[in-house]
C-alpha cells in the first residue's frame, strides 16, 4: 500500500507539473470537467492557477449527455462558477459532450470570443468616462480623515488587459475598493472570464524638488 501511495503521489505531481507548464505557455486555457463531478477541489485549484498566469479560461462541461437537462441547468452552472470562481467572473461555460459531439461549436465560438476578449484594449476616452463615473459612484474612501485622490487611469497593456491607476497613496487604497474597481471595469467593458490587472501607482509631486530646495 506505501508502494501504491508514492506511485500515486508521483504521478499526481507528474500531471500538476504538465498543467503548469501547460498553462505557461497557452493563451486559451479549457479547463474540461465531468458534468457528474464537476467543480471539483482540483478544477478549482487549476482554474485559480489560470488566473495568476494571466491567462483566459473557458469552462467545458463534459458528458452532458449523462445528466438531466432541465431548462435551467446552463444558467445554475454560471451562477456556480461566478460563485466559486469570483476572480475570473463571466468565465464561458460550455456543456459539452465528447462522445456525442454534442456542443463542440458553441465551445470553439467561446474560445475564440475569450482569446478576443484577452486581447481587448480600450480606447482612452471610453476608459476615463468609466473611471470618472466609477469614482463619482463610490468615491475612494477616507483614510486617517484624509480622502485617498485617484487621479486617472491608463491600460498598458492586453493579453491580459492590464491598467495603472495614479494616485495620491496607492498603500492606503483598500482591497475591497480595488475589488470594485476591477468589477465595474470588468463590466463597463465586458471582460468576462479574463484576468483584469489593476495597478496602484503615486502620481509624482511636481513641486517635490521645490520643497527640498527650502529645507
Amino acid at each position: 500500500m506505501r508502494r501504491r501511495s508514492r506511485i500515486d503521489d508521483k504521478l499526481e505531481k507528474l500531471s500538476v507539473s504538465d498543467a503548469l507548464r501547460a498553462v505557461r505557455f497557452a493563451e486559451v486555457v479549457l479547463l474540461v470537467m465531468d458534468a457528474q463531478n464537476r467543480f471539483e477541489e482540483q478544477d478549482l485549484r487549476l482554474a485559480d492557477l489560470v488566473e495568476r498566469e494571466g491567462r483566459a479560461l473557458v469552462l467545458a462541461v463534459n458528458k452532458w449527455d449523462l445528466v438531466e437537462r432541465a431548462p435551467s441547468a446552463i444558467g445554475k452552472l454560471r451562477e456556480t462558477a461566478d460563485h466559486l470562481l469570483p476572480q475570473v467572473r463571466g468565465a464561458p461555460v460550455v456543456a459539452i459532450s465528447g462522445l456525442m459531439g454534442e456542443g463542440i461549436d458553441r465551445l470553439i465560438g467561446a474560445i475564440e470570443k475569450a482569446y478576443a476578449t484577452w486581447n481587448k484594449r480600450i480606447p482612452t476616452s471610453a476608459l476615463n468616462r468609466w473611471f470618472e463615473q466609477a469614482t463619482r459612484n463610490n468615491p475612494p474612501p477616507a483614510v486617517s480623515g484624509r480622502r485617498l485622490k485617484l487621479n486617472y487611469v491608463t491600460q498598458t497593456k492586453a493579453r491580459p488587459p492590464s491598467f495603472v491607476v495614479f494616485c495620491s497613496r496607492a498603500d492606503a487604497v483598500p482591497q475591497s475598493y480595488l475589488r470594485y474597481l476591477t468589477n465595474t471595469l470588468r463590466e463597463a467593458f465586458d471582460l468576462p472570464g479574463t484576468p483584469v490587472r489593476i495597478t496602484l501607482r503615486e502620481k509624482a509631486n511636481p513641486f517635490a524638488h521645490k520643497a527640498k530646495r527650502k529645507s
